[in-house]
């Protein structure tokens, strides 16, 4: 769907919130009275192969608008990954981390996008290398969010051999183990226990998924460090890789990912100047005030 006007913008969404909802056409309707001409894509699968990627937006793009949740911000990244474009998210999902404002104020957030009224805020990007068995060349993908290496046999641990630097550093069975960007580790490695990093530090985390190990503790390089991750031949199982949890394959024994810091970025608009600290608040609903706090204060007086 296209519409006429001398500014581009293009908005992407899924099938379902098209069908069962009335945000993407009021969307569509502000943007096009503002004098963009827009393009809508709810057309990038969910999942692909690794190494295999959406076609980029063109250069004369001047903005891409996200209309979902942090999947589908994660699917439009794949559209403006090399390119200067930026990306906005406008949370139609739960908790929506990476998206700037919420679906009741889609009407605000447009006329902000109309006027250029907002900020650039430069996210740091995982390079990722896949060596099968044997091989001297990879095949390469990215992340902006993780990188996560599974056993492909869910009856099984993996046997993962971890290495920075070239140095081999823990080895051990485990579920798997999730290599994040500070972007990333607000999601599925903040699960698995891992600490939340600032998007302006640059830096990557791996963090264990249930190893069998003494010592298996959450480990943060720095940006000029790699992590190499190997699938041991003594592993009980193969293993299985996934970035973003898009692009995926098996990981067969033998093979090891490197993973370090790309030398790209991904652009993300931010309208307001709240800063991270208040939106994890606000997106985590943390317990800024302790049990001990508040129950003095139900007794009327204050520690």
């Amino acid at each position: 769907m296209n519409q006429t006007g001398n500014r581009r913008a293009v908005v992407v969404t899924h099938a379902a919130l098209r069908e069962h909802t009335s945000v993407v056409d009021q969307a569509l309707s502000q943007l096009t009275n503002l004098g963009f001409a827009v393009q809508v894509r709810d057309d990038i699968p969910d999942t692909q192969t690794f190494g295999e990627h959406a076609k980029p937006v063109s250069d004369d793009v001047e903005i891409v608008i996200v209309l979902g949740g942090d999947g589908t911000i994660l699917r439009a990244a794949e559209l403006v990954k090399g390119t200067h474009v930026p990306i906005i998210g406008i949370n139609t999902g739960h908790i929506g981390f990476l998206a700037e404002f919420e679906s009741f104020e889609l009407s605000d957030a447009m006329e902000k996008i109309a006027a250029r009224d907002y900020s650039i805020e430069e996210r740091m990007i995982a390079a990722v290398e896949l060596y099968l068995p044997g091989s001297t060349t990879s095949f390469c993908d990215w992340a902006l969010n993780d990188v996560i290496l599974e056993h492909e046999d869910r009856s099984r641990m993996v046997e993962v051999g971890i290495k920075v630097d070239g140095v081999a550093t823990s080895s051990f069975g485990c579920d798997g183990v999730i290599v994040s960007t500070p972007t990333g580790s607000t999601a599925y490695a903040f699960s698995a226990g891992g600490p939340v990093i600032w998007p302006n530090v640059e830096a990557l985390q791996l963090t264990p998924i249930a190893a069998h190990a003494l010592f298996a503790r959450p480990m943060i390089i720095g940006s000029t460090s790699t992590f190499d991750v190997s699938v041991l031949e003594a592993s009980s199982c193969e293993g299985w890789i996934c970035c973003d949890g898009r692009r995926q394959c098996i990981v067969p024994k033998g093979s090891h990912v490197n993973i370090r810091q790309s030398s790209s970025v991904l652009r993300l608009a931010r309208l307001s100047g709240a800063p991270f600290t208040e939106r994890l608040v606000r997106k985590f609903d943390l317990p800024v005030k302790g049990w001990r706090e508040t129950a003095s204060q139900k007794k009327g007086y204050t520690l």
